[in-house]
């Protein structure tokens, strides 16, 4: 398993805090699930799966290439920032 530092604003931290109680089960255990359902339902699920299974840098490169990318603009309107 890998360590990470996950930083999250107070409310959510309280309600993943209550959430854990009430299922007993370690918040951390609840980041896994919760970050594997999210892995699962990506759009860029098959990209990334190429992306972990490719042989070199270049073939990395290609993946990339043939992939369309949002600008900054279009990816704000998106998630309204």
């Amino acid at each position: 398993m890998q360590r990470i530092n996950l930083t999250i604003d107070e409310a959510l931290y309280e309600e993943a805090r209550t959430i854990s109680f009430l299922e007993k089960k370690p918040i951390s255990q609840i980041v896994r699930e919760s970050l594997a359902l999210y892995l699962a339902s990506s759009p860029y699920k098959q990209h990334s799966k190429l992306i972990l299974e490719a042989d070199d840098k270049a073939e990395v490169l290609n993946i990339l290439k043939n992939e369309p990318f949002e600008t900054l603009e279009n990816f704000k309107q998106k998630f309204d920032l």
